[in-house]
């Protein structure tokens, strides 16, 4: 059983991990910034914890799988990051911040379940690809050919 410690480490862990993320969105004034992604990602990780938490009471009463729960989620981010997307004639806007929602959740239900490691590192890799790669876009890439 997972102690009140842990959960709150895990948490305040998917708040500064999610909200690095949705800082970066936010300062690039996008549709979705640091308050929707630290919200996307603390309902993942909640989701997740509640999942271990009802596994750990009926997993010898019934046959239950932690990971439906999770994958319910992966879904539902899914319709919730589309409504960030938009069709102009310019071409399409708000991918980025749709996947970056996507990966938030998927960081939450990491640390939910307790694979840090995993989501302090994935953080860092989409930081990486936010921040930097945007720059190598910038000056390696024409316009249009940016995504």
């Amino acid at each position: 059983m997972i102690t009140d410690s842990q959960i709150i480490l895990r948490l305040v862990l998917t708040m500064v991990l999610s909200g690095s993320v949705g800082l970066e969105r936010q300062l690039q004034r996008r549709i979705a910034g640091l308050r929707t992604h630290i919200l996307v990602a603390l309902g993942s990780c909640l989701i997740m914890l509640t999942s271990l938490y009802v596994f750990d009471i009926y997993n010898r009463m019934a046959n239950i799988d932690p990971a439906r729960i999770a994958a319910g989620v992966i879904t539902g981010v899914g319709f919730l990051g589309a409504g960030t997307i938009m069709r102009s004639e310019g071409g399409v806007k708000g991918l980025t911040t749709a996947a970056s929602l996507w990966v938030v959740a998927g960081i939450g239900l990491a640390v939910g379940c307790g694979f840090y490691s995993a989501a302090m590192f994935c953080t860092a890799l989409v930081l990486i690809a936010l921040f930097f790669l945007r720059h190598l876009e910038d000056r390696f890439l024409p316009a249009k050919d940016r995504g």
